[in-house]
This record gives C-alpha cells, structure tokens and sequence, in this order.
C-alpha cells in the first residue's frame, strides 16, 4: 500500500500548525513538513520508515520530510462511542522562517538534527521530557507566544544527543528514489503485512517482476535479500515486544509471523546470538541497572550535557 499524501491545514495568519488530535490517527502517509509527533493516550504499534515498534503514551517521535509514518492503536481504543487515543503535533516546513534561517552558523547543531529526522528520531530523558512540557502548553497559546515555544523546543534540539534513529539508513534513499516504485511497493507491504504469511510469490505479483529480476532488484536496493529483511523486520519488532513483558514468548512469536515458536527460536538466535528468553532476560537486567549507573553518574557530578532552558 502506497503512503498516502496527508497534510493538515494551516490557518493564514499562521506560520506553522499545532494540532490537537482526538480522531483515529492518519493511516500510512508522509508529508512535506517536519513533524513533531507528541501521544498523549494510547499504545499500539509504531512504523517510521522500515522501523516497527511499541508505543505508549507520552511517545516523543521528530518525524523528517516525506518520511512514512503511522501510529496504529490497539485495538481497545476503539470503542463504540468513538475513538481514545489522543495526540499533539507540531508541522512546519524546513523553510517556514525563510530560506536562510536554519543555515546561520548558530543553528549548525539544529540544522544537523533536522536532517537526521529524515529517519525518525525518539527522543528520550530530560529532553523528551523538557519538550512535552513545552508542546503541552504550547498548543494552548496563540501568535507570538505559541512561535517562541516552538523556539525554545529548537533550543533543546540544538543541545541534545537523547534520542534515537529510526529508520534504517537503507531505507530513505531506496524508498524515494525516482523509477524505484516496484521495491518501494515491496516495502510497503512487508512493514504492513510482516506478522502474516508473506511468500515470494505475493512480492512477484506486487512487481510483476519475475524471480531472478526481483531477487537481483532488491538486493540492488536494500544490499540483502527479501528473505534477510523480512526476517529482520519480524526480529526487530520481536526484540521491541520481549522488552515489554506484557506478551508470552510464543505470542510474540506469532504476531510477528512466525508459524512455531521452535523456528523462531532458532531465526532469533541466529541473528542476536541469544535466545529469546535470554534476550528478555538480558533487557530485564539492563533495565535494573540503569538506574544504579545513573545514581552513580549523579552523586559523582558528571553530568554531559547542559539541557535546561534558563534564560
């Protein structure tokens, strides 16, 4: 399924959108405009380019230029007197405050996280949460006020390393690249279909391409083959769901299209080196550590960045 093209309104005495969601988020799309992407109730399933994930409230996602995206909630926020998740975004165009502003050398830091959100960027810590604060009350404020919250965001992006790339650096220049559609349709549809039965020939009929062209065109495109992305895809989302801890380990292994959970065992050891009971374990650890780790770094003062928005 091809993302659709999806843009929301901005008001004429406006320079960039705030929008405050309460209907069923948009379906698989992309837009021109950078898009700061803020949930505020729900969980479900993440896709920002070829990257799955789980999310939750309070997710924090930079979504760069015409890059796919979609936030699906599950199933329980659909309820028959309407939908409940909710959502605050901030949309504005790279050049929205002239050609030249975020080419000044002061905005050198801002300019290069702005151009790696053109693979998703989440952010995390102190960060996400200073912008929350600031995209909550934001979205309540008009004219100048609304523009220098906006402002004091792009201060704490211009300082910050607290977050993480999404998409893989394979995907972008693939996906978008002109006389690529059949490959880009491939994509498409694993990342929308990977927890169900995918065969070669369902990717033929997509490309009308036949075996050895298909098979030489997407290693061409993403250097490894169908079968070693698709397998990626269903790990990577499995490796997300395992640190979760709110599914069964076979349950997992279905819903990322796995038909026994002995073949899945095996794929994933193969790729991570771990079972994926070890791999649940080791996260479990990791998480039970950091917070020592970060005890430590606090009473020993070393702090790396300098995150606040004093004045």
């Amino acid at each position: 399924m091809k993302p659709e093209s999806i843009r929301l309104i901005k008001d004429v005495d406006k320079s960039f959108i705030v929008y405050h969601e309460k209907n069923p988020f948009s379906p698989w799309h992309h837009h021109p405009e950078i898009e700061l992407v803020l949930i505020t109730k729900g969980k479900g399933k993440r896709m920002v380019g070829d990257h799955i994930d789980r999310f939750r409230h309070n997710d924090l996602v930079l979504v760069g230029s015409f890059l796919p995206h979609v936030w699906l909630c599950d199933q329980e926020y659909y309820q028959p007197e309407g939908f409940h998740g909710e959502g605050i975004v901030y949309q504005f165009q790279y050049d929205f405050l002239g050609p030249q502003f975020f080419e000044i050398p002061e905005h050198k830091p801002l300019k290069r996280l702005l151009e790696e959100s053109t693979r998703g960027l989440k952010f995390t810590g102190k960060t996400k949460e200073m912008i929350i604060s600031h995209m909550l009350k934001g979205y309540k404020l008009e004219g100048v006020d609304r523009l220098y919250t906006l402002f004091s965001i792009f201060r704490i992006l211009s300082r910050t390393n607290e977050y993480n790339v999404l998409a893989s650096p394979g995907f972008i220049e693939p996906f978008h690249k002109k006389g690529n559609e059949p490959m880009q349709k491939v994509i498409e549809y694993i990342l929308q279909n990977f927890h169900k039965l995918i065969k070669l020939k369902d990717m033929l009929e997509i490309t009308n391409m036949s075996n050895t062209a298909f098979s030489t065109a997407f290693k061409k495109s993403y250097r490894v083959t169908f079968k070693e992305y698709l397998l990626k895809a269903r790990i990577g989302y499995a490796c997300r769901l395992l640190t979760d801890h709110s599914t069964t380990i076979s349950q997992i292994a279905y819903d990322c299209g796995f038909e026994n959970l002995s073949n899945f065992n095996r794929q994933f050891k193969k790729l991570k080196g771990l079972t994926p009971s070890q791999y649940q374990q080791k996260a479990e650890n990791d998480r039970l550590i950091q917070p020592k780790q970060m005890l430590r770094i606090a009473s020993g003062k070393k702090i790396k960045l300098d995150l606040s928005d004093r004045n």
